[in-house]
C-alpha cells in the first residue's frame, strides 16, 4: 500500500513544487512505483513533469468534483518516469465547488483508496495556502513533508504552520504525521542560513532531514525544460541532493523514524 505524503507550506517560494517533482522522480529512479498529484492551480508540477497543462484531458478537478475515477485522470507518460494527476487553472474552481458537497474534506482520500495498492509512494503538491485543496491533501495523507528556506521569517512561521497542521489533523486526519522538515535553497556561505539551520535542528531535532537542498542553477533551469533535475543534468548538485533525500526517506521509513503530530 502506498505511503501518501503531502508536500506543504503555506508560504510560497520555498521550493515546494521543485521538491514535489524531484522527489517523485528520485523515488521512481529507485524502482518505486510513484504517483504525483498536482493540487496547485498554477500547474507548475504538471509542466515540470513534461505534461502540458493546457492540453490535458483531465485534471484533479475531475477527480475531486466530477468524481471521475483516479484511473481515468492519471497521466502515465511523464518526463520523470512517474504517474501524474495534473492541474491547471480549472482546479481553482474545485475549491468553490467542494464547499457545496458532502464530506468535502475527504474527497481526495476516498478517490485514492482504490489505487493505493498500485503505488509505493503518492506525493501531493499542495497550493501555498491552507485552503480546501490543502485540507483534502492533508486528509488523504499519512505524513507531511515541509520544505522551507533558512530565513528568519520562514523560521518564525514554521511553529505556526506546525500548529495549524496539527489542528487540521485533529479535525480531519488524526493519524497524520510529520514526515520531515527539508531545508531548501541552502547557501552554506550565508551566515543567517547557517544560524537558522542550527536553530531548526535545536528546536525540531530529528524532524529535520540531514539532506540539504542547495541553491543550484540546474535545479532552477530544469522546470523550463519540462524535466526533473536528474533527467536534465544528473551530475548537478540539485539532482544529487534529491537522490540523497530519497535515500534518507527510505531509510527513515524502514526504521519508523517519523513523528506523530501532537493532537491533544
Amino acid at each position: 500500500m502506498a505511503k501518501i505524503i503531502a508536500i506543504a507550506n503555506q508560504k510560497g517560494g520555498v521550493g515546494k513544487t521543485t521538491t514535489s517533482v524531484n522527489i517523485a522522480a528520485s523515488m521512481a529512479a529507485t524502482r518505486r512505483k510513484v504517483l504525483l498529484i498536482d493540487l496547485d492551480p498554477q500547474g507548475n508540477a504538471t509542466m515540470g513533469s513534461g505534461v502540458d497543462k493546457y492540453e490535458v484531458a483531465h485534471t484533479a478537478y475531475d477527480l475531486l468534483v466530477d468524481e471521475l475515477s483516479a484511473e481515468e485522470v492519471i497521466q502515465t507518460e511523464t518526463s520523470g518516469k512517474y504517474h501524474l494527476i495534473a492541474a491547471n487553472a480549472d482546479v481553482t474552481a474545485a475549491e468553490i465547488k467542494l464547499m457545496e458537497v458532502f464530506a468535502r474534506e475527504v474527497r481526495l482520500r476516498n478517490a485514492l483508496a482504490p489505487i493505493r495498492d498500485n503505488y509505493d509512494y503518492i506525493f501531493i503538491d499542495c497550493p501555498p495556502s491552507l485552503n480546501m485543496l490543502t485540507v483534502n491533501a492533508l486528509g488523504a495523507s499519512d505524513a507531511v513533508l515541509i520544505p522551507m528556506q533558512c530565513e528568519y521569517f520562514a523560521l518564525e512561521g514554521l511553529t505556526a504552520l506546525m500548529d495549524t497542521i496539527g489542528k487540521l489533523a485533529q479535525l480531519v486526519n488524526p493519524s497524520l504525521q510529520v514526515e520531515g522538515i527539508l531545508r531548501t535553497m541552502y547557501d552554506p556561505r550565508n551566515r543567517l542560513a547557517n544560524d537558522v539551520s542550527d536553530q531548526l535542528k535545536t528546536h525540531f531535532g530529528d524532524q529535520v532531514y540531514r539532506t540539504v537542498i542547495p541553491r543550484n542553477v540546474r535545479l532552477a533551469e530544469a522546470p523550463s525544460f519540462g524535466s526533473p533535475a536528474m533527467y536534465y543534468d544528473k551530475s548537478s548538485a540539485g539532482a544529487k541532493a534529491y537522490l540523497a533525500l530519497a535515500g534518507e526517506m527510505l531509510r527513515r521509513q524502514e526504521s519508523g523514524a517519523i513523528t506523530q503530530l501532537v493532537t491533544e
